[in-house]
């Protein structure tokens, strides 16, 4: 089985915006070497907690870091773009890169509805209608080459111009993704370390209801889920209360950095109330213990969605732990890196 990295740029406690991206460009060296299948940057707004809004210029960065893992976004919140820009920057990165590059594409804000209206393309008295499909449509058109002939859009010329396309990914964590998904054609990316409960249903959906197109012959589909790996489980437990309180901080709309252990085990010891409970659900975001512990609970996960691929998100407060996660996945997945 293939595993992939999608990673938030988190920022610790302690440190600094720019020292999270400079450990998100160790991490990707890193997973190249291992044998990562795909790395992916995902985009959020106006938070101390995460560090990335714009995922498109990282990959940039990554791709000269990196050799032979894909590399992508998880993903480009498309409503806050025209999408004929979109597709020029995937292109370019293309250029640059060429087989590497996947464009994941997100329908969510990304951000608070401040931090949403601010980055609307117009700002009028009544909301804009959601016109996320015919977005989605016109990009694929642009990245493509697809409008009809009679369409003004069938005259611009998308640079720069070259061979074969980035892959275009719809993310989603909620049935309609899977159901657009499908109906498209495009593979599915599934957003489990976010919304946990539908996961099971909406893979299903995609699956039984995908449409073969020009994009995919056959349905692909990546469940994205938390996991933290140590040496032993007790350790990785520990390891991972860090990502447990940044949870109920995130469900109260606190963006403070990621929280170190010691800070993680006083809040925790008071019991959240009901309203920031996690949910319930067939599995959890986050899967935390040994390597062997670890690996059998993925691949059981794999196996009843009947997957080929997941992507790991793992944040702990310290750097040099979530780099030992990686590997120790690596190991025990026999991924085959150097």
């Amino acid at each position: 089985m293939d595993l992939s990295v999608l990673d938030q740029s988190p920022v610790p406690a302690g440190a600094t915006a720019a020292q999270a991206l400079q450990n998100t460009i160790e991490l990707a060296r890193v997973a190249d070497r291992l044998g990562y299948r795909r790395y992916w940057i995902a985009e959020h707004h106006a938070t101390q907690t995460l560090a990335s809004p714009a995922p498109e210029i990282l990959i940039a960065r990554l791709g000269a870091e990196t050799r032979n893992i894909r590399i992508g976004s998880g993903g480009v919140m498309l409503p806050h773009y025209s999408p004929l820009k979109v597709a020029e920057q995937f292109r370019m990165l293309h250029a640059l890169y060429p087989e590497r590059i996947d464009l994941g594409i997100g329908r969510a804000p990304g951000g608070a509805p401040l931090e949403t209206f601010a980055l609307r393309r117009e700002r009028l008295a009544t909301p804009m209608p959601d016109d996320f499909p015919d977005q989605l449509a016109e990009l694929l058109g642009f990245l493509h080459r697809e409008f009809a002939p009679r369409h003004p859009f069938s005259r611009i010329n998308v640079s720069p111009a070259m061979p074969g396309t980035p892959v275009v990914w719809l993310l989603g964590s909620s049935l309609w993704s899977a159901a657009a998904a499908a109906q498209l054609g495009l593979p599915y990316a599934f957003a489990h370390f976010i919304a946990p409960e539908p996961t099971r249903a909406c893979i299903e959906h995609y699956r039984r209801n995908f449409q073969a197109s020009r994009y995919l012959d056959a349905p692909c589909a990546i469940v994205a889920l938390g996991a933290v790996c140590a040496e032993s489980d007790a350790q990785a437990e520990r390891l991972a209360m860090s990502v447990r309180l940044m949870g109920r901080r995130l469900r109260q709309g606190d963006l403070r950095p990621i929280p170190t252990i010691e800070e993680a085990e006083r809040e925790l010891a008071t019991p959240a109330p009901p309203y920031l409970s996690e949910p319930t659900s067939e599995w959890p975001r986050h899967v935390c213990g040994s390597p062997d512990k670890v690996r059998a609970q993925l691949l059981a996960i794999a196996g009843a969605l009947e997957l080929g691929e997941l992507m790991i998100v793992t944040i702990v407060h310290e750097h040099a732990a979530r780099i030992r996660s990686y590997e120790l996945l690596a190991q025990a997945f026999e991924l085959g890196g150097c």
